[in-house]
């Protein structure tokens, strides 16, 4: 019995060194690389991307100890710092927005939220989507059409991914597809209409693998999905050169005029 209870409080005080740990590779870090960026010249900046790329690093090999939500929730939240700095990121750029979410994904794949940001930071801003697309096919296996809840819009975002950014119109049609059938399991409003809009999408690259109707409701994925301004507008310019007018409603919704011919 006595062996028992050295035995826990062993792993009580592992757990807690872990979470120190963590937090020591966290916080003071991340408000240094925040204090630091504000003045820094390029080089400098660049020395704090490599530091904080081995910082994840580590993070993707450190044990857990059972905290492995609590690790993605700090490390997102270190993402949405990293995202967020406009000024510092038009310097340096995204590279780093696929290492946060190998962290992130590896300890939660069922961390709905991240996908968004996965597929807009990734694949829109570090301009790697075959990066962003990998995550989502691992991540995929730890999923099902009922866990997590809406589970569905990770297929979806897949797709945004293959056919806007990569062209690749086979996958994409699987994804949307995908994204069909999950939704189907479910008898809710939003799900009926993901289900929906998937299912037309597929159709639409049936008939035509460049069609124009399928990127631009593509597109229109990406205007919903709580995209910030620089996604909000880039959409919108994307959708135009597509021969499509984005509408705004009269109570701040937004609708689309497709052209003439797909």
């Amino acid at each position: 019995m006595l062996a028992s209870f050295h035995q826990s409080i062993g792993a009580f005080f592992s757990a807690c060194l872990c979470i120190s740990g963590v937090c020591l590779l966290q916080f003071p870090h991340m408000q240094q690389l925040i204090s630091n960026q504000k003045t820094a010249s390029l080089e400098t900046l660049e020395r704090e991307i490599k530091a904080e790329k081995l910082r994840l690093n580590l993070l993707k090999q450190m044990p857990s100890f059972g905290y492995t939500n609590l690790i993605a929730n700090w490390v997102y939240l270190d993402f949405l710092q990293y995202f967020g700095d406009d000024e510092i990121r038009a310097k340096t750029g995204y590279s780093l927005s696929p290492e946060y979410f190998e962290v992130i994904l590896k300890r939660d794949p069922r961390f709905l939220e991240a996908y968004l940001s996965l597929s807009t930071s990734t694949s829109m801003y570090a301009a790697m989507p075959e990066r962003s697309i990998a995550l989502m096919k691992t991540g995929l296996k730890s999923l099902s059409p009922w866990v997590p809840s809406k589970s569905y819009y990770v297929w979806r975002y897949k797709g945004i991914d293959e056919l806007l950014f990569l062209g690749d119109y086979q996958n994409a049609k699987q994804s949307f597809q995908q994204a069909a059938n999950w939704a189907n399991n479910h008898t809710g409003e939003e799900s009926k209409q993901i289900a929906e809009f998937s299912q037309k999408t597929v159709e639409f690259l049936e008939r035509n693998p460049d069609s124009k109707y399928a990127q631009i409701a593509t597109w229109m994925m990406v205007l919903n999905n709580q995209a910030d301004e620089k996604t909000h507008q880039r959409a919108i310019i994307a959708i135009e050169a597509l021969g499509g007018k984005v509408i705004k409603n009269p109570n701040g919704s937004t609708r689309i005029k497709l052209p003439k011919e797909d």
